[in-house]
C-alpha cells in the first residue's frame, strides 16, 4: 500500500519549501503532488529546487482553479493508494506519513484525521526562515531582539535534525484562539471515542487527512463550487457511502500566517450550496454548534450545543423539518421552552 500526499499551494513558496523538507525527512516515504494553483511568487523556483530525495510530481495551473479544483486535480495526478491532503504552509512530523498508513493498513474505508497543531511563533514573517517581515508587519519583526526572532524562526535544518524542538513550540488547533482549540478539542475527543455519534463527518479537516483513492475518484473529488468546508462536504458523501471516521496521531503544524482566519460562519458562500446538496438538520445547526463555542453570546444559554454527540441529538430533535432557518429556529425555541419550563417548575416547588 502506497501514499501520495497531495497539496494545493498558492503564493506561498517559503513556507512551501519548509513543507517539502519535512516531507522528504518521513520514517514512511510517500509520493508527493503539488498543485502549484496559479502562484504568482517563486513557487516555481521552489518546486524546481525540492529535495532530490523526494517523489514529486507537479501539477502547474496557469490561473487560480481555487481549492477544491486544485486538490481535485492533484488526486488525479496522484498514484498512491491512499491520498494524504495537506496544505503547502503545513509542516509535516517525521511519521506523519506512517501513523495514516498504519490506520489505513488496519481497517479498509477509512477517512483519517491527523491531530492538527499551529506555530505561532511564525505569524509575521513573510519567510519563516529567513525571518523577513510580511507586508504590514514590518514594524514589529524589527522591534525583535535577536533572541526572540532567533526563537521564532523555523528553518531546514531545525526540520532535519530538531524536530521536537518545532514540536515544542506547537499549539493544538489549525489556527491560534479559544474557538479554534475548543473545536479541535471536541473534534478529537469524538473521533476517538468508541461509539460513532453519527455526525463525525463535521470533525473532517482540510489538511492532514487521509483516505483511498480509489474512494475520492469514485465520489468525484471535493465538490468544485465549494471552497470553504469542501473537506467536510465530501466526508458527509463518503460516511453516507459507508465509510467511517477516525483519528491518528500523525502530526500537522500550521505554519500561522494571519491574524484571525477565514471563519466560516463569516464567510457564508459555501452554505447555501452545502444545504442544497444535502438538505438535512444536522448540516443547519452545525454553524450553530461553532456558534456555541465562540466567546460572543450569540447563541441563548439553554440551545447552546457543545459537543458532537450533543450536535447529533439535536439534528434527531428536527427530523423532518425542512429549511436552514426553520430547523434552527424550531430547535432554539424548543430549548428556550424547556429551560422555562424547567425553572418555572422549580420555582413552584420551591
Amino acid at each position: 500500500m502506497k501514499a501520495s500526499v497531495v497539496i494545493r499551494s498558492k503564493d506561498e513558496a517559503d513556507r512551501l519549501r519548509l513543507t517539502l523538507t519535512s516531507l522528504a525527512c518521513q520514517s514512511e516515504p510517500a509520493e508527493v503532488v503539488v498543485v502549484n494553483d496559479g502562484s504568482s511568487d517563486h513557487t516555481s523556483e521552489v518546486l524546481a529546487d525540492a529535495p532530490d530525495r523526494l517523489d514529486l510530481k507537479v501539477v502547474h495551473h496557469a490561473k487560480p482553479a481555487g481549492r477544491s479544483a486544485a486538490a481535485n486535480a492533484g488526486a488525479e495526478k496522484a498514484t498512491g493508494d491512499i491520498l494524504i491532503f495537506l496544505d503547502g504552509d503545513t509542516l509535516a512530523a517525521p511519521d506523519f506519513v506512517a501513523r495514516h498508513m498504519d490506520r489505513h493498513r488496519e481497517k479498509p474505508n477509512l477517512i483519517v484525521r491527523g491531530e492538527t497543531y499551529h506555530l505561532r511563533c511564525t505569524r509575521p514573517f513573510l519567510d519563516p526562515e529567513a525571518g523577513t517581515a510580511k507586508p504590514g508587519e514590518e514594524e514589529r519583526v524589527a522591534r525583535m531582539s535577536a533572541s526572540e526572532r532567533s526563537r521564532s524562526l523555523v528553518t531546514r535544518e531545525q526540520i532535519e535534525t530538531d524536530f521536537a524542538g518545532i514540536d515544542r513550540r506547537g499549539q493544538p488547533g489549525i489556527y491560534p484562539g479559544f474557538g479554534p482549540r475548543r473545536l479541535y478539542d471536541l473534534e478529537m475527543e469524538a473521533l476517538r471515542a468508541p461509539v460513532d455519534c453519527g455526525v463525525l463527518w463535521t470533525a473532517a479537516s482540510g489538511a492532514n487527512q487521509s483516505l483511498s483513492r480509489a474512494a475520492f475518484i469514485a465520489s468525484g473529488g471535493f465538490h468544485p463550487s465549494i471552497s470553504i468546508n469542501e473537506h467536510r462536504e465530501l466526508a458527509l458523501r463518503l460516511c453516507l457511502s459507508g465509510m467511517s471516521m477516525t483519528a491518528c496521531e500523525g502530526r500537522s503544524y500550521h505554519m500561522t500566517h494571519r491574524s484571525g482566519w477565514r471563519d466560516p460562519l463569516e464567510d457564508l458562500e459555501w452554505e447555501d450550496i452545502f444545504y442544497a446538496a444535502h438538505p438535512r438538520p444536522d448540516v443547519a445547526l452545525m454553524p450553530l454548534f461553532w456558534q456555541s463555542l465562540s466567546e460572543l453570546d450569540s447563541v441563548p444559554e439553554a440551545a447552546r450545543i457543545l459537543s458532537l454527540p450533543q450536535l447529533a441529538q439535536a439534528a434527531a430533535s428536527c427530523a423532518g423539518l425542512e429549511g436552514r432557518e426553520t430547523v434552527r429556529a424550531a430547535y432554539i425555541a424548543a430549548q428556550v421552552n424547556n429551560d422555562r419550563a424547567m425553572a418555572s417548575s422549580l420555582a413552584g416547588e420551591a
